[in-house]
């Protein structure tokens, strides 16, 4: 089953914790922001995923309790490619969202935007060429994202 199959069916089979931070994610809800949710991401599916700001945020349940060690390790790989992750608790989401939201918000406004192109389908000046100068798609290989390359 391949990493996009398998996010397809998270997406389907969400915590209530999940549903609910997705409720006040989705299009552009917080802050403007958008969101992504079980998104793959290199060799994982992540919970969330703000690109513009690098921003990974994750909801534990109780059996990553018994894979810290996992866990560590996917957070090293997501840093290593500048990612920042914020895990919670998936009871303590739930039990002080606005608390969690504000962690989030503080998160989001530290960060710079992600360097890569734009994705919120808005033009940026000399749209159409890569840092390269050749156009987009020219000279790719494959990119941390599914279905997407960098230059």
């Amino acid at each position: 089953m391949s990493l996009i199959s398998l996010a397809r069916g998270l997406r389907q089979t969400s915590t209530d914790a999940e549903q609910k931070m997705w409720a006040f994610l989705r299009g552009r809800r917080f802050s403007g922001f958008k969101f992504r949710r079980q998104q793959p991401l290199g060799p994982y599916i992540v919970d969330f995923l703000c690109k513009d700001r690098s921003l990974i945020i994750e909801l534990d349940g109780g059996q990553h309790q018994d894979h810290v060690e996992a866990d560590a390790k996917r957070t090293a790989f997501f840093e290593s490619h500048g990612f920042r992750v914020l895990r919670f608790w998936n009871h303590e989401f739930l039990k002080e969202p606005l608390t969690v939201f504000e962690c989030v918000l503080k998160e989001i406004q530290n960060r710079l935007p992600h360097p890569g192109p734009r994705i919120s389908g808005t033009a940026a000046p000399g749209a159409g060429r890569s840092a390269t100068g050749l156009p987009r798609g020219e000279g790719k290989k494959p990119g941390l994202f599914s279905g997407e390359g960098v230059v």
